[in-house]
């Protein structure tokens, strides 16, 4: 009699397991594809709300828009994946575009060789974020936070605070004319640095090891990954695409601005959350930053076409930033 209940009392059991690890994989999966799923809910709605949000014009135009933010969240999604953040992308924006304008414009080097200059400028920014991590050893919220401040105001001693207008024609024209009628360059480079981005995190050998040091960067050290080194290119690279950024954003203003970027770090780490990365490291993914990147854009597209206040949609993209740490959060507690 009581070997047949132990039996019975063991199926049970282990049915049990069956469903509730049926739950959890049915959870994970509902997880994953949330960013996703959130992006196509946005597009219902707003094409059911408005009558442009869906016509060609208007959907290029959200492209155009995104591509600024899209880059920066390239390098973002690796600093956040190795446990980092980076709090200067905004003003390492500012003052490389800054830096590119007075040297095309002032000084009257090629605009070649300014742009060139300007990506510098970002990697020197970048690496500079990296050493204050891994040599003076400071949190990288208070390194990165010191790094907005000196580029900020650097970005403001270059001309004193005032913008750099009107470029050569062919830079301009980067981000005006549409080759096959719907794609400009600088949106044909944001998607060529996704695809790049995609393969490397989730094929390569650096990408694998960028997950390994936010999941326990003392565990990737005994393994044999330099953890110093990495995190100081990771840091770096993430600098040249925020430089990047400042390129491209002049290309759309025709202008350099001591004052761009601003609030841009936000919508940076915003964007990269969204997606489904864990501000603790080790989770994260290109595919999931685009997905974030899109709904910041069409959010923000989506609520000027229905007339809402700008600052009642910082509001509504707070309260998605909330909610997409705390469906991190739950994920993390769950497992």
């Amino acid at each position: 009699m009581s070997t047949t209940a132990s039996n019975v009392s063991d199926s049970t059991k282990r049915a049990q397991e069956t469903v509730f690890a049926d739950q959890f994989s049915w959870g994970d999966r509902i997880i994953a594809y949330a960013p996703a799923l959130s992006l196509l809910a946005l597009c219902i709605l707003f094409s059911l709300t408005t009558n442009t949000f869906f016509t060609i014009r208007n959907l290029l135009n959200v492209i155009d828009q995104l591509t600024v933010l899209g880059i920066m969240a390239l390098g973002m999604t690796a600093v956040i994946v190795i446990g980092g953040i980076d709090l200067s992308v905004g003003s390492i924006l500012a003052l490389s575009m800054m830096v590119m304008g007075w040297l095309s414009n002032v000084a009257g080097i090629p605009m070649s060789f300014a742009i060139i200059a300007a990506l510098l400028t970002g990697a020197l920014c970048g690496m500079t974020s990296g050493l204050l991590v891994t040599r003076a050893n400071l949190p990288a919220f208070i390194a990165t936070l010191a790094v907005m401040s000196i580029a900020r105001g650097l970005a403001n001693m270059v001309t004193d605070g005032t913008q750099i207008v009107g470029y050569v024609e062919w830079f301009s024209e980067l981000s005006i004319n549409r080759y096959f009628g719907f794609i400009s360059v600088t949106v044909a480079l944001f998607l060529v640095l996704t695809a790049i981005a995609f393969v490397f995190m989730k094929y390569r050998s650096g990408g694998r090891a960028l997950y390994a040091i936010g999941g326990n960067s003392e565990v990737a050290r005994l393994a044999g990954i330099p953890v110093k080194r990495v995190t100081v290119l990771v840091y770096t690279v993430c600098g040249v695409l925020a430089g990047l950024a400042g390129v491209v954003m002049s290309t759309r203003l025709d202008s350099s601005q001591p004052s761009g970027g601003l609030g841009y770090e936000l919508d940076t780490i915003a964007a990269v959350v969204i997606g489904g990365a864990s501000l603790s490291g080790g989770v994260g993914s290109i595919w999931g930053t685009l997905m974030g990147v899109l709904t910041i854009g069409v959010l923000r597209n989506g609520l000027n076409l229905l007339g809402v206040s700008p600052f009642v949609q910082q509001v509504v993209i707070g309260l998605v930033i909330v909610m997409a740490v705390a469906v991190d959060s739950n994920k993390r507690k769950i497992r």
